[in-house]
């Protein structure tokens, strides 16, 4: 008698790479949009006739609109799937720029911000949500890094491509480019983008799935923690309070807090005038260290993932060590008053890349923590982490510049007291990563996962390694 098993196959990989691919290439799309305004800071202070602290404004209108639709976005997100969620993103994205390419007063190009935030708030999102339904779990660390790594690209467009649009045909036509980008992207997600793989079926008494082919399951409950942890039934049903009381969903929004904002400072919006009016750079060599930047996150990217997937009890090790150095990077630019040479911009720009990268742990927690069945939901909220702390930076630096120099005309002094301001929030951040790792662990330790002294787990690889050989 024949029958069928309701198990699923693993999504074929060829099809697999092409959703994720599609959803990978809309955000590359968003992160354009983002970075869009920061290479045009300066025309956009002409064109609008407006002062450091109002062009910090519109970032930080659009930053606050992203980080303020995070948790919506993910509870909708939870509900009716990525492909329809980066669809109508795109759109509005692509009206949020088109908007800004014809408007020339403050008012109407702030909406167009809150627009393109809307839409940005979408993308990144709905991709890290599609990772865990169409690959196994062993491939979604790395591939979860891969797709914040190579959506930062989207940095190269904006820095190379969009900026010369911008310098050789003007404003109007380069941020209407986008404009038409964006819709383009918004029908290739429609049409490419599915939520999850079609289920299939098998003839009873086939081969089940075994070795590889068992590690497709969800990602949440608990795969990435040895099998001593206690994975959360699929079934539970699991409310936003469940998701906010949970201490790992703390640990992965102050991770993306603490490691993310130093980054988005630099590229979002300051980064090119200080390279510039600061540093003494050409447009084009600062155009080069952020796509420089950009590339050096291909590395760090697959680095992280392999670690983060190798010792999953020490992910928050990279975390600090991220954050390590990329203040002592920022500390050797700003501490000497005279101009830095240019490999020690490199350093920082490679710096700011690999906690940008370390950011991206912050989704790993959430999703060793939280059941799959809020996973939108968890991803938002440790989203929103980081780009709080982004706005607050970015303002706050504007601010000091401001203060510093009415007029406009920035020099390195001016630009080494205001990015100084970001010790206020490195110190917020490390308090919350340090209290929510205390508390994660103590729920660890309750399920019967103790997380051994450094010093012990080292000896246990030696001991290994011994073994083996």
């Amino acid at each position: 008698m024949t029958g069928v098993s309701p198990f699923q196959d693993p999504a074929p990989p060829r099809l697999a790479f092409l959703v994720w691919g599609a959803g990978l290439a809309a955000y590359i799309v968003a992160v354009t949009g983002r970075t869009s305004l920061g290479v045009a800071g300066l025309e956009a202070i002409d064109r609008f006739g407006i002062s450091a602290s109002t062009l910090s404004l519109f970032s930080v209108v659009q930053l606050a609109v992203y980080a303020a639709a995070q948790v919506p976005v993910g509870i909708v997100l939870d509900r009716i799937g990525s492909r329809k969620v980066l669809a109508v993103g795109a759109v509005i994205l692509a009206g949020g720029q088109l908007m800004l390419a014809l408007v020339d007063t403050l008012p109407l190009a702030l909406v167009a911000r809150v627009l393109v935030g809307i839409g940005d708030a979408t993308a990144f999102v709905s991709v890290l949500r599609l990772v865990p339904a169409w690959f196994a779990a062993r491939r979604v660390p790395v591939l979860t890094q891969m797709t914040g790594i190579i959506g930062s690209t989207g940095q190269i467009v904006s820095a190379v491509p969009f900026l010369a649009a911008l310098l050789t045909f003007g404003w109007t036509a380069a941020f209407a480019s986008l404009a038409a980008l964006g819709i383009f992207m918004g029908a290739v997600a429609a049409i490419v983008v599915r939520d999850r793989p079609a289920p299939r079926v098998r003839v009873a008494g086939a081969r089940a799935p075994s070795g590889r082919d068992a590690a497709v399951q969800p990602v949440g409950t608990g795969a990435e923690l040895p099998p001593t942890s206690v994975p959360t039934p699929a079934r539970e049903k699991v409310t936003m309070r469940a998701v906010l009381t949970e201490p790992g969903t703390w640990l992965g929004f102050f991770t993306h807090f603490v490691c993310l904002f130093p980054t988005n400072t630099f590229t979002l919006l300051w980064g090119v005038p200080f390279l510039t009016a600061g540093q003494g750079v050409s447009a084009q060599s600062a155009s080069a260290l952020l796509t420089l930047s950009a590339l050096a996150g291909v590395v760090f990217g697959p680095t992280f993932g392999e670690l983060q997937a190798r010792h999953p009890l020490r992910r928050s090790w990279l975390v600090l060590g991220a954050v390590v150095f990329v203040i002592a990077a920022w500390a050797s630019v700003l501490i000497p008053d005279t101009p830095r040479p240019m490999w020690q911009l490199v350093v920082l720009v490679i710096a700011l890349t690999a906690s940008a990268t370390a950011s991206n742990i912050g989704f790993d927690f959430a999703r060793t923590f939280v059941p799959p069945a809020r996973l939108g939901t968890a991803t938002g909220m440790v989203n929103v982490g980081g780009f709080v702390a982004s706005l607050i930076s970015i303002f706050l630096v504007g601010l000091v510049l401001d203060v510093a120099r009415p007029g406009g005309e920035y020099m390195l002094a001016d630009f080494r007291a205001a990015f100084s301001v970001q010790g206020l929030l490195w110190a917020v951040g490390l308090a919350g990563l340090f209290l929510a790792r205390r508390a994660t662990r103590r729920g660890m330790a309750e399920r019967g996962v103790v997380v051994p002294p450094v010093r012990e787990a080292i000896a246990r690889m030696r001991a290994a390694r011994r073994h083996e050989g």
